[in-house]
């Protein structure tokens, strides 16, 4: 996560979107609360907060310690949610699950994971316009709990309807405004701010590794509606702690920077209630379905997504070396779509992995499959630290962005191939250190994508567009997403053990091809980046 000046763009030291640290993430996936300033119009940079001089949280302002814990067990609910959500879909009734096909689970989990980044935009927007970045982590933060809430109360698929949108439109809100929120309680020239993010940052990966540990061994021990409910037990706890904590934050932590006119209140009322018509009478015709749910969001994105490009680029408010610049970012785009298609398999082709051909028997203990989520949070903790300190030492001979994002690519590819020599082997024949070792190569490859992604967004983005591009680099996120889950539909091994090997070793070359083809055109790509590397 990052905090950025608009008036002179940085990079911080920090990981994935969305908290996409196990994700994106994240999200991050993390790096969607890097961008919560600029989505929510909030300056953070801009206002001294009340804590200026307060050291009492690790040197930095004691509110620092009611966001650090709310994103700590917001991660925690939702990182130990998705941790047993694919279980919970596809085991069989007698199991405690839903008995859905592998296929129509893992397509839903990618469209569910795309929605949470698509909803970073909706969440943004509500803070610019209506509610300002501290109302709306807090109320988001009551959403996400109801939706927990409804996985483990309510049975059947209207259960798992109601709480996957629920948690996806409340995680959105929350990561799109809670580090909105941390850069209000420093001063611009305030030294300790990026030290405050990575602490902040060390909150949401103590989230991401202890949530799936838990609910697992909850779901395990009692069922996944009890994992369910241990994932809203945890939000209750950080929405408790931080209603306590919110009114000694900073005003500036609930400006409305765009306060929307009163006039336009019903016009906007009334799109979003014809959007919610639309998607009831898709629904209910059909057009919508369970199995086709991460076709419907790719489809959305895509147009999402064309739409940004298109406004940007045609607009007269822009200077030609602003719209070379956004030229420049397209390919930067691709690749991470790309990219993120592979690493967001973490949540689809490697649970059903880890559950049906990983040992996890270690030290006489057989964990849950949902332990494997825990093991990115680990390498993110130790190794964003590692790659800050080396970008620091490297200085300007440091690569440049699209040589980060072609290697990022190629490295995600090479880690896809890691996984053939473990193909159509026995249940439970895959050594637990193996997986360990491969995700640390997607961790390797997330931290030369993840955050460098955001910081040349805001470089690149032209005045008048800062947020718009923001936005797109988040739809690469949510895009990259719903493939993941789309691709997943794709991964049968028990059906067809064979189908493993051309299923990694295709996707891996093409990520490597991907990765390799913008190495090939990093000159061009760089001269449209006008100056930007």
């Amino acid at each position: 996560m990052s905090e950025r000046d608009d008036r002179d763009p940085e990079q911080v030291p920090v990981g994935a979107p969305d908290g996409a640290t196990a994700a994106g993430a994240e999200a991050s996936a993390t790096t969607s609360g890097a961008v919560a300033a600029e989505l929510s119009g909030t300056d953070a940079a801009a206002t001294a907060g009340p804590g200026d001089h307060d050291t009492r949280f690790f040197g930095q302002p004691w509110s620092l310690v009611h966001i650090f814990f709310v994103e700590m067990w917001e991660r925690f609910s939702f990182y130990g949610m998705q941790g047993i959500l694919l279980l919970y879909m596809y085991y069989s009734v007698t199991e405690g699950g839903l008995g859905m096909p592998e296929a129509t689970a893992a397509g839903i989990v990618g469209a569910y994971g795309g929605t949470v980044y698509l909803s970073t935009i909706l969440g943004a927007w509500v803070a610019d316009r209506l509610l300002g970045s501290e109302r709306v982590l807090f109320y988001s933060a009551i959403v996400i709990m109801a939706g927990h809430v409804a996985l483990s109360l309510i049975p059947g698929y209207w259960g798992l309807g109601v709480g996957l949108i629920l948690v996806a439109v409340g995680s959105g809100g929350l990561k799109a405004n809670a580090t909105a929120v941390v850069g209000t309680l420093y001063a611009p020239d305030d030294t300790r701010r990026d030290a405050g993010f990575s602490l902040f940052y060390l909150g949401i990966n103590l989230g991401a590794f202890f949530g799936p540990i838990l609910t697992g061994w909850a779901q395990v021990t009692w069922g996944f509606h009890a994992g369910f409910l241990l994932a809203a037990i945890g939000m209750a706890a950080g929405l408790i702690q931080y209603s306590f904590g919110r009114r000694g934050l900073p005003k500036d932590a609930s400006v409305v920077a765009n306060p929307l006119p009163r006039n336009r209140y019903g016009l906007w009322v009334g799109i979003a209630v014809g959007a919610v018509l639309v998607i009831v009478a898709l629904v209910l015709l059909q057009v919508i379905r369970a199995d086709n749910l991460a076709q419907v969001v790719i489809l959305i994105t895509v147009i999402a997504a064309v739409a940004y490009f298109a406004v940007i680029l045609s607009s007269r408010a822009i200077s030609p070396v602003e719209r070379s610049r956004v030229f420049g970012f397209i390919p930067l785009f691709l690749v991470s779509v790309a990219f993120w298609s592979l690493y967001q398999q973490q949540f689809t082709v490697l649970t059903i992995y880890s559950d049906k051909q990983l040992d996890r028997t270690v030290f006489g203990i057989e964990l849950p499959p949902s332990v494997i989520q825990s093991i990115n949070p680990i390498f993110i903790i130790i190794l964003s630290g590692v790659f800050a300190a080396l970008w620091t030492k490297l200085g300007a001979r440091q690569p440049s962005t699209p040589v980060k994002f072609g290697l990022a690519s190629i490295i995600m590819g090479i880690a896809f191939l890691l996984f053939l020599p473990f193909t159509g082997g026995a249940p439970n024949s895959t050594p637990m250190l193996a997986i360990v070792g491969i995700l640390f190569v997607f961790t390797v490859a997330e931290l030369l994508l993840s955050p460098v992604g955001l910081s040349v967004t805001t470089k690149l983005a032209p005045t008048r567009f800062h947020t718009q591009m923001v936005a797109l680099f988040f739809l690469s996120v949510a895009l990259g997403t719903s493939i993941a889950g789309w691709l997943a539909s794709f991964y049968d091994p028990e059906n067809d053990p064979q189908g493993e090997v051309p299923y990694f070793l295709t996707l891996g070359l093409i990520a490597i091809a991907v990765g390799a083809v913008l190495l090939m055109f990093v000159k061009p790509v760089l001269k449209l980046m006008r100056g930007v590397r």
